[in-house]
């Protein structure tokens, strides 16, 4: 296998193609929850319950896949998930009633529920610790882009030929690419940019179940960063469900507008701030051990004020703005959401640590999207709207709490877990 140090970033851009798919094809449902509220008469509870069936079966399966990714071949696992989620996108575009919706929905979660554990996996064997945060925060910029693309095309395609196509379009376009990337994309050597094994030496076996959960679980660092995690992924959803809607009934943007400023101010923003993140976790982590969960910590503490802005503003300007600073903040956290576990964790043991994370962050963050529906429906006020404002605005508080689980790892417990899971696969 080639290892060179061009192949490796091109690795990284191969990856990149397949995550914008991965977020396109999942948030494209969301920016046309006006036209399914229209056509088929579904109420906050039911859109709520849509948007969360996908984060709960990804959540539920994440585990199985980290365990899976870190036996089987990766490279496999991730273009079959894309091949599988492209195909269930397909089959959002014939849905007609609300089970439908929920189903496939649960099934685009199952498939791609294997992406990021066997990707963060394989990215983690191509760069070691002194590209780690970098690569992933260059991979995680994908995200963003899907998101945006992902929130304007479907909407315009709501709007010019029906909300259907644009599943359509998406889940061909993936399965396309994933078949391409069959022939470039090739698997590494688990452990070789840590020094434990390389090209010429027979690589180690995969652990057991449970040295695997002993791996992950006696390291304090990896369960406080799971469940700063959750905290995290829950304003996320909630933004990714009901943002367009947000902006369509509160602001009265139109669907198409809806559709992309409920994704572009945000994640454009933190597009460009995660190789900011990134940048600064790599050169911080040189100095002091908790330095990338340094830089996510105070993304989360500083972002929280913004959050608060976007649920009770009543000013198009000064929603705009604080939508943006909240994205910019987001991105210094996600820039090392993996890259900070991965400095704990025992390279046999990532894919599964990521599944696990993942169950945590999306089990957790799906009640997000019900939470705001309930709140919607159920809230203080007469009108849904001022509800719904409330609800997101209380998002503040979450990454505040999130933020200090956070601070806790990074002074307390972090460096004692990196010697300790050093220790365990020192060549």
């Amino acid at each position: 296998m080639k290892n060179s140090k061009n192949y490796k970033w091109a690795v990284v851009g191969m990856l990149w193609f397949i995550c914008f798919f991965n977020y396109a094809d999942r948030q494209a449902i969301f920016s046309v929850f006006p036209k399914l509220k229209t056509e088929f008469g579904f109420g906050p509870v039911q859109l709520g319950l849509i948007g969360s069936a996908f984060a709960w079966v990804y959540a539920a399966g994440a585990p199985l896949a980290g365990f899976i990714a870190d036996r089987f071949s990766r490279k496999k696992l991730i273009l079959g998930g894309c091949l599988f989620w492209s195909l269930v996108t397909v089959f959002t575009g014939w849905c007609s009633r609300f089970w439908h919706f929920v189903t496939v929905r649960a099934l685009e979660g199952m498939g791609e529920t294997f992406y990021f554990p066997a990707t963060m996996s394989l990215v983690s064997d191509y760069h070691g610790r002194d590209t780690r945060s970098r690569a992933m925060s260059f991979h995680q910029s994908s995200v963003y882009a899907g998101t945006i693309v992902g929130s304007w095309l479907g909407a315009w395609f709501a709007e010019q030929y029906g909300w259907r196509v644009g599943f359509y379009f998406f889940g061909v376009a993936g399965f396309v690419l994933a078949l391409v990337l069959l022939r470039f994309l090739r698997e590494p050597v688990r452990g070789v940019s840590d020094g434990i094994n390389s090209d010429a030496t027979p690589q180690e076996g995969p652990l057991g179940i449970g040295p695997t959960l002993r791996e992950i679980f006696r390291r304090p660092t990896a369960v406080l960063l799971m469940f700063g995690f959750l905290g995290a992924n829950f304003v996320a959803t909630v933004f990714l469900t009901w943002t367009p809607t947000f902006l369509t009934e509160k602001f009265a943007f139109k669907l198409t507008t809806a559709g992309l400023s409920g994704s572009v101010f945000i994640h454009l923003a933190s597009a460009f701030s995660v190789p900011i993140g990134g940048l600064l976790a790599d050169a911080l982590a040189k100095r002091f051990a908790g330095g990338r969960i340094l830089v996510q910590a105070v993304g989360l503490v500083v972002g929280a004020g913004f959050i608060v802005m976007v649920g009770l503003t009543r000013e198009v300007r000064t929603l705009l703005l604080a939508m943006s600073l909240f994205g910019f903040c987001k991105g210094l956290y996600d820039a090392n959401i993996f890259a900070s576990l991965y400095d704990v964790i025992e390279p046999r043991a990532r894919a599964t640590a990521a599944g696990i994370m993942n169950t945590v962050g999306w089990g957790g963050g799906a009640l997000g999207p019900v939470a705001v529906g309930l709140a919607t429906k159920y809230g203080r006020h007469s009108i849904e709207i001022d509800n719904m404002s409330e609800a997101i605005a209380f998002g503040g508080v979450i990454y505040v709490l999130s933020a200090a689980l956070l601070l806790v790892a990074a002074f307390v417990f972090v460096r004692r877990d990196i010697v300790r899971s050093s220790k365990t696969f020192s060549p």
